[in-house]
């Protein structure tokens, strides 16, 4: 079995997100959810090499202080294959929002996230981008449907 290894970046300003809205791409796992900006490794990338990268790729923005928070796995998530995502959040960045090729990049007040069609692991591990431990975990899904999951916090 084959392991992606990805970033995933909650950029922040003023009490909101930047979210991106996974409308634009056919065939897209994510297709009509939202979600944070990221993406897949590039050969020979560190993480904070790739969710710069990623950032600047999607948004326009370039990140000037991304801080890993925590690492997850997606077992068998898309076409048998395992995720390891970085997580990250970044509150200070450089540049102008352009258009993304993925999808509607908006600015979403934080108390309206939860209200998003979001990927039901996202709406348990929002929550603990706001502490200040890291966190080790795995969500498991079944047919896009999160079956199991579990958590360290050190």
């Amino acid at each position: 079995m084959k392991t992606v290894a990805a970033t995933l970046c909650y950029v922040r300003s003023g009490g909101r997100t930047l979210m991106m809205h996974r409308n634009k791409k056919e065939g897209d796992v994510h297709r009509g959810k939202w979600n944070g900006l990221g993406g897949k490794f590039d050969a020979g990338e560190s993480p904070d090499e790739c969710v710069v990268r990623e950032i600047r790729e999607e948004s326009g923005l370039t990140l000037l202080d991304p801080r890993l928070r925590g690492v997850l796995t997606f077992p068998a998530f898309k076409n048998g294959e395992d995720w390891l995502v970085f997580i990250y959040t970044a509150t200070r960045f450089e540049g102008s929002l352009g258009a993304c090729a993925e999808g509607d990049l908006e600015w979403v007040e934080d108390a309206r996230l939860a209200t998003l069609p979001l990927w039901e692991g996202d709406r348990i591990f929002l929550p603990w981008l706001d502490q200040e431990r890291f966190f080790s975990g795995k969500f498991t899904y079944l047919d896009g449907r999160l079956a199991r999951h579990e958590v360290s916090f050190y």
